[in-house]
């Protein structure tokens, strides 16, 4: 079922794309690491992720609407000193929306934004040779900040991000920082 939600969600804003100016429309790609925070922290390590987002500015205003879809995958710390192997996944995409601060044409670029999503979390883990597996797809929210730097004199730009991720998953939260860094290009 999450399949089939994520792959109408993306059909739905490639549909919409063609309509849509492509003046306004900026396409990003990039990665990064995903800290997770919480009871999330206390069972996993420092991980990588990696995502793209496709935003749709709004005609003269410093607006967006974002799409943004990422995998991530952290390991798990050991406990009570006994090796556990294995690893958590989530995989999810948000709509967001976007404020950009200052002038389209600055070198510089500050932004914030925030959104609600929909992510499936995964986890996998064995200890003394026994696997077990959890998997479940929930709804969660998001928000945070980035800064985009601008390449040259085109419209390629060059960004970094950080926000706050909270996926309401059975027995509480799957809490974390991705903070990814990449290229954005298209539109203005």
């Amino acid at each position: 079922m999450k399949r089939v939600v994520l792959a109408v969600f993306a059909v739905a804003c490639l549909a919409g794309m063609g309509s849509l100016s492509a003046q306004r429309v900026r396409y990003g790609l990039g990665g990064g690491v995903v800290m997770p925070m919480g009871d999330y922290k206390t069972l996993d390590k420092l991980g990588w992720l990696a995502g793209a987002d496709v935003t749709y500015w709004l005609a003269s205003a410093p607006i967006g609407m974002r799409g943004d879809f990422q995998y991530s995958q952290t390991s798990h710390k050991d406990v009570v000193g006994v090796a556990v192997d294995g690893n958590s996944k989530v995989i999810g995409g948000m709509a967001e929306i976007v404020y950009a601060f200052g002038e389209q044409a600055a070198q510089i670029r500050p932004y914030i934004l925030g959104g609600v999503g929909y992510f499936n979390v995964k986890v996998t883990a064995t200890v003394q040779g026994l696997t077990i597996a959890a998997s479940e797809s929930k709804v969660g929210f998001g928000g945070g900040a980035g800064l985009a730097f601008k390449m040259g004199t085109g419209n390629t730009r060059i960004f970094v991000e950080g926000k706050f991720v909270n996926v309401s998953t059975t027995g509480g939260s799957t809490t974390f920082l991705p903070i990814r860094v990449g290229v954005r290009f298209g539109g203005n």
